[in-house]
């Protein structure tokens, strides 16, 4: 029984997650995916150009100070939106 919860509770998830990204995408906002998969301090940004970039991000005081690491290429981020049950 507590198999079937957990995969509701998933599929749930990532309707979710589905519907947060359309919405960013519909208002020309990127998508930002965390992942334990990438080092302290970066995370995925998507765009809705379809483009994915791995971005460092650090706090200066109030201030969030971000820079590219990488901008994945097309099958890399088809990989990531793959892992993420995005596409």
């Amino acid at each position: 029984m507590v198999d079937l919860e957990l995969e509701e509770k998933h599929k749930k998830y990532l309707v979710t997650i589905k519907y947060l990204r359309h919405r960013n995408f519909s208002n020309n906002l990127p998508f930002l995916i965390l992942s334990e998969d990438l080092p302290d301090g970066q995370v995925y940004k998507e765009f809705p150009d379809g483009r994915i970039e791995i971005q460092e991000v650090k706090s200066a005081g109030k201030k969030f100070i971000t820079r590219v690491v990488k901008i994945l290429k097309e099958r890399q981020a088809e990989e990531v939106r793959k892992s993420y049950g995005l596409l």
